[in-house]
């Protein structure tokens, strides 16, 4: 009789347990990124982007993240998307750049002079443009555009380096990039291709004597402690996408496409503003550690985006001139203008 009584009441309990638990989501949407918390963009996805669509949708969609490279890494996870395995993922807009063009115009070098006018025209304009443009070319549905570590600087091993005259003959580290190889071997220096995992041991053995890295990146990898010049030239952001399957979207209906681009909205702010900071807390500490931090002034900034001229006429056909000139243009950006038109970049 006891044992029927326990028996009943264990069951009495168990069923008030299912009915006090939360309702599980009617949707999950996967979503495979590089990123990872205590970065700003595994942040901006924990903080913003999961709890805002739980927020808007009254939790019928939410999102199961997957860090740290753990499905997939930036193309392949574009790939995985395509195939229905995930539905969102990351890139930088260079690896977008294998499923199209549209967002090529993100990695033209000095297309944007701040971190500022950067994220104002993305967010103002540019990014939907582009972003309409993908959904029809490229089968992804992209959500925002944003920065992961601002602008690549120079940091080198070998001495002071003020215009690109002082980078001639210097073994300057390259990744595969056209645009980033272009650039070295335009600004004087001999482009050597070099393993992201060996650079610190690279740049304190001379077999390279410098690198082109946003800073924050160089701040975590402490390649400060063997580069102890660095020159703050600008020129190549460090761009990055949100996308959706367009499958998979348009499957969506109205309401949960909207909620998705609230969502969209509110991760593309925070990660803006957990970026900045990260950009500004690796550039003060690499400031108080090294030799020389340099500020080019305007004149020797022209000799610098002289050397970008090359990268924007291999580029020809990737971008919409107009767009270009007027990113450029709300930038106030003349001279560059002009250099471009010369060589019939624009």
């Amino acid at each position: 009789m006891r044992f029927e009584t326990v028996c009943k009441a264990v069951c009495i309990a168990s069923t008030l347990a299912l009915f006090a638990q939360p309702a599980a989501a009617e949707k999950v949407l996967k979503l495979g990124t590089v990123g990872f918390l205590g970065m700003p963009i595994g942040d901006a996805i924990d903080q913003a982007l999961i709890p805002t669509l739980e927020e808007v949708s009254g939790g019928k969609m939410t999102i199961e993240p997957h860090y740290r490279k753990s499905l997939c890494s930036e193309q392949s996870c574009g790939e995985q998307a395509n195939q229905g395995l995930i539905a969102l993922w990351t890139s930088s807009t260079a690896n977008f750049g294998n499923f199209g063009t549209s967002l090529a115009i993100f990695d033209l070098p000095y297309i944007f002079k701040s971190i500022e006018d950067a994220d104002r025209i993305s967010t103002e304009w540019l990014a939907k443009k582009q972003c309409d443009i993908a959904a029809e070319e490229a089968g992804h549905v992209c959500l925002t555009v944003y920065s992961s570590g601002g602008f690549r600087q120079l940091g080198n091993a070998h001495g002071p380096v003020h215009v690109p005259s002082d980078m001639e003959g210097i073994k300057w580290r390259v990744t595969k990039s056209p645009i980033e190889y272009t650039l070295v071997k335009n600004w004087g220096a001999v482009p050597v291709p070099y393993d992201w995992s060996q650079l610190y041991q690279g740049l304190q053995t001379g077999v390279v004597s410098g690198q082109y890295v946003a800073t924050p990146w160089q701040h975590v990898a402490k390649l400060h402690e063997v580069a102890k010049y660095f020159t703050e030239i600008g020129g190549s952001w460090s761009g990055n996408q949100l996308s959706i399957d367009k499958r998979q979207y348009d499957a969506l209906t109205e309401q949960e496409q909207e909620w998705l681009q609230i969502a969209a909205q509110a991760f593309g702010q925070k990660v803006q503003e957990l970026d900045r900071a990260w950009v500004e807390a690796g550039e003060t500490a690499i400031k108080a550690e090294i030799d020389e931090w340099y500020v080019p002034s305007e004149e020797e900034l022209v000799q610098w985006r002289a050397g970008a001229i090359d990268a924007w006429l291999n580029a020809k056909g990737t971008y919409d001139p107009q767009t270009a000139r007027r990113v450029l243009e709300e930038q106030g950006m003349t001279g560059f203008i002009t250099q471009l038109e010369e060589a019939g970049a624009l």
